[in-house]
């Protein structure tokens, strides 16, 4: 019954993918003029996990927190990394932020498609050359006034242990002045196993935590801010742990 509900579920997020692709590009189309940072298009195509969302039975995805009341101010946006669902459940959130994901995610056809239409940014893992242009392309989409997602972790967690964070994120936020909101995702791990195509049935939430300024800060403050927010994180997560176990 398991790989049964398994095959349903991405068909729809398939279906789904298919459905959003002309909504996307009409909706980047109509608003180029006026916005180039095409958020109006990267708030339509978030909603692509919707359908999957109400019709996967295996799945739950739940939000908590509150998101600032102007996202566009605009803010770098970190969470850990414990699967492919994590994507799912944070845009649940109602707000649009410009991805950093991996180039081989961008390059899933109709996926792909309408995370380049979007203007999500590509990051070639393993690359330097790659990494400052991520980097560039972060600080601009932020100049744009939208806010960016990124996972310091760089890679998900095979152990479900949080990772190291990697300095990037970090570095953009005290280089632009711009306020680090964290997320802490609990429960995605579940939703999909490592190696495993077949999905699970769990229960996942994303909650949303305190921003943190990074006014006057220079970058001999980033092994402090990198820690404290590895920190918070790594608390909501225990948090949240011991809300779902109860």
């Amino acid at each position: 019954m398991k790989t049964l509900l398994s095959v349903w579920s991405w068909f729809v997020l398939g279906v789904s993918c298919l459905v959003f692709l002309p909504l996307v590009a009409i909706t980047r189309l109509v608003t180029f003029p006026f916005d180039r940072g095409a958020y109006a298009a990267g708030y339509v195509f978030r909603k692509v996990v919707m359908p999957n969302s109400y019709l996967n039975p295996l799945w739950s995805f739940s939000t908590s927190g509150s998101l600032p009341d102007d996202m566009r101010r605009p803010y770098v946006v970190v969470a850990n990394h414990e699967s492919f669902v994590d994507m799912v459940a944070i845009s649940h959130l109602p707000t649009e932020m410009k991805w950093m994901s991996k180039i081989g995610i961008m390059k899933i056809p109709v996926l792909g498609w309408m995370m380049r239409l979007v203007r999500d940014i590509p990051l070639h893992r393993g690359e330097a050359s790659s990494g400052a242009k991520a980097l560039d392309l972060c600080h601009e989409r932020l100049s744009q006034g939208t806010s960016v997602m990124i996972f310091p972790e760089g890679s998900r967690s095979r152990t479900g242990e949080l990772g190291d964070f990697r300095a990037g994120a970090f570095k953009i936020a005290i280089e632009g002045q711009h306020p680090i909101l964290p997320l802490a995702v609990y429960g995605t791990r579940d939703c999909l196993r490592p190696d495993d195509w077949r999905q699970h049935r769990a229960n996942a939430e994303v909650r949303v935590l305190e921003p943190i300024p990074t006014e006057g800060l220079t970058v001999d403050d980033l092994p402090a801010l990198r820690d404290e927010v590895r920190s918070r994180i790594a608390s909501a997560r225990e948090q949240l742990r011991s809300e779902h176990a109860a």
